[in-house]
């Protein structure tokens, strides 16, 4: 049986060893339910961009994540192309406009309407010629770098370990992904890989902070 080392940080190896956690077990076990979900991504991404296919096959996504990925759908379409790109992705996290990836840019100052500007005029300086067919019956399909960034943001949720995907993981995966238009931009605006990271690490505490002190003001 092939064997993968992992790697721990110091207090927590001691913390497992203490409390006698079997590592292999519970590695196999996430890394299982990783490459699930990767997979079911995979298929979806290169499949249809069928409305009803994506609210199937992103089971593991949050609503607002879906919703983000349905407006980036129906931009590919209103433009009358093939496929749908990474600036499309990205556009459809800024339309979207009340998910936690607008208020993670706005942390490592990058401002949302300033970064809808850049990737309209870097759609002018760079026109991209693939995906410019006309779209074919049933409509637009991802294109290799958005399917590359749904995959990563898969990775990204599961690296933080959470169980969903929301806007901030598909934030993560458009940064991360080295290809398409949209991690160009943002990457030119600052929105660099690690910082971006610590930033939605950041948000995500302050929710959880804000909804436990809600919780106790509501208690009697």
């Amino acid at each position: 049986m092939p064997k993968i080392n992992v790697y721990l940080p110091d207090d927590l190896a001691e913390a497992v060893k203490e409390a006698g956690i079997p590592v292999s077990a519970v590695c196999q076990r996430a890394l299982e339910q990783a490459v699930r979900r990767v997979t079911a991504i995979r298929e979806t991404a290169l499949g249809t961009a069928d409305l009803a296919d994506l609210t199937t096959g992103l089971t593991n996504f949050t609503a607002r994540a879906r919703t983000a990925i349905k407006l980036a759908v129906d931009q590919a379409r209103a433009e009358g192309v093939s496929q749908v790109g990474t600036h499309h992705l990205l556009g459809g996290l800024l339309s979207e406009g009340t998910n936690l990836a607008l208020q993670v840019l706005r942390a490592v100052e990058v401002d949302p309407d300033r970064l809808r500007e850049e990737l309209a005029q870097h759609a002018v300086d760079t026109p991209a010629l693939a995906g410019s067919q006309p779209v074919a019956e049933g409509g637009p399909r991802f294109a290799a770098d958005a399917a590359n960034a749904l995959e990563l943001a898969v990775t990204e949720a599961t690296a933080l370990g959470h169980n969903y995907v929301g806007c901030e993981h598909l934030l993560l995966g458009l940064i991360a992904e080295p290809d398409g238009r949209a991690g160009h931009v943002l990457r030119a605006m600052g929105a660099e890989q690690r910082l971006t990271r610590r930033a939605v690490v950041a948000a995500l505490a302050g929710y959880v902070h804000l909804r436990a002190n809600q919780a106790a003001d509501q208690e009697p």
